[in-house]
């Protein structure tokens, strides 16, 4: 019988396993996506636009004039028109010289001459050239997730594609934690990533090491088996097929969770628990995802404390957060109840080096919905 896997007699600190995650992860090359692909992806560098609309265009239907031509019309003195006035669509590039749109109410066509009844200022019903995109304005900002606004902004410019990173990760899911695994795979979607997910034959270090495949990703996520129970066999897989950097990492919860490679791929082994594979991939695998993607730094949200927070020297423990009135609630500390993880709204992690923060302290969040 083949003996369990073991934690080792001290636990690796968090910002240490993360450094030998990262340590020579460069971002994927970009690549051209259709509009709905590149959705929720991080944008590549892209060209500059050019302005649209390349010419003014009327912003409404109705009559085009020139500003300048109906000072002084009102319905008491109307303005006679020596031609009939020009009818313009909305979206239709303005007539040569006018600058300006009058509904059909402020002008009188039933008579023998055509009268204006009212004054217009320049601009008035009109969308001006590069209104809607200035010249030289991009989609979406290089390391910056591209969003549905950005994709109004790609079909204005008539772009059918764009240029952004999206790392492939794999998922390998150690039976008996189906939950937990889409789960995690749902968080990757949201980041941009391409998921593929699958399912090792059985628990023993054999099934799950024939699971793995180095080839096919740039982010490897095994889930499930990082405990050392007696069909706990993850770590062992990973070990016989590549190289672990660190198992039992000083995060609560989460503690079991390791890091690897599998050749030159990094790879995250998540404890099965839903509380224990959520701090690990918030806090080694969404790290690794935003490296490959080329992701800027994530934005935080600062609050005070609403009631202080008491944490464990030696060991980074996660806080769930909800917001009201302007302050950050903790909802959990290190044990994170399913109901705790459905209601919060940020996360943060209290380093290994804090006894925590105390009440009114302000404090940065990564928010879970962003």
């Amino acid at each position: 019988m083949t003996s369990p896997q073991r934690l080792p007699t001290s636990l690796t600190p968090l910002d240490r396993a993360l450094d030998a995650l990262l340590n020579g992860v460069e971002p994927v090359a970009p690549v051209e996506l259709t509009l709905k692909e590149a959705l929720r992806c991080i944008a590549a560098e892209m060209p500059p636009l050019q302005a649209h609309p390349q010419r003014d265009i009327a912003a409404a239907d109705g009559y085009a004039f020139c500003a300048r031509d109906l000072v002084g019309a009102s319905s008491y003195a109307p303005l006679p028109l020596s031609a009939p006035p020009v009818w313009v669509e909305a979206g239709e590039a303005m007539p040569e010289a006018c600058d300006c749109v009058l509904d059909s109410d402020s002008v009188d066509v039933s008579g023998p001459l055509p009268q204006v009844l009212a004054e217009a200022i320049p601009g008035q019903g009109v969308r001006r050239a590069g209104g809607d995109i200035a010249a030289g304005s991009l989609v979406a900002e290089a390391g910056r997730r591209v969003l549905p606004r950005d994709l109004l902004v790609a079909c204005a410019a008539g772009l059918e594609r764009l240029k952004v990173r999206r790392p492939r990760l794999r998922i390998v899911n150690v039976p008996g934690g189906a939950v937990t695994a889409d789960l995690i795979a749902e968080s990757a979607r949201a980041t941009g990533a391409d998921v593929v997910s699958s399912t090792a034959a059985g628990r023993d270090a054999g099934s799950i090491a024939a699971a793995l495949d180095d080839g096919a990703c740039d982010l490897l996520l095994i889930i499930g088996g990082s405990g050392v129970g007696r069909t706990d066999a993850a770590v062992m897989a990973l070990a016989a097929r590549g190289k672990i950097l660190a198992h039992g990492i000083a995060l609560q919860p989460g503690r079991t969770s390791a890091v690897g490679r599998l050749s030159k791929i990094p790879v995250v082994v998540l404890p099965g628990a839903p509380d224990q594979a959520l701090a690990a991939w918030w806090t080694l695998a969404l790290p690794a995802v935003d490296r490959l993607s080329g992701r800027r730094l994530r934005k935080t949200v600062n609050l005070p404390l609403a009631r202080k927070i008491a944490s464990h020297v030696g060991l980074a423990e996660i806080v769930l957060l909800e917001r009201k009135q302007d302050m950050w609630i903790p909802l959990a500390v290190s044990e994170l109840s399913l109901e705790s993880i459905a209601r919060a709204e940020a996360w943060l992690v209290v380093s290994g080096g804090s006894e925590g923060f105390a009440a009114g302290s302000p404090v940065d969040a990564y928010m879970l919905r962003d």
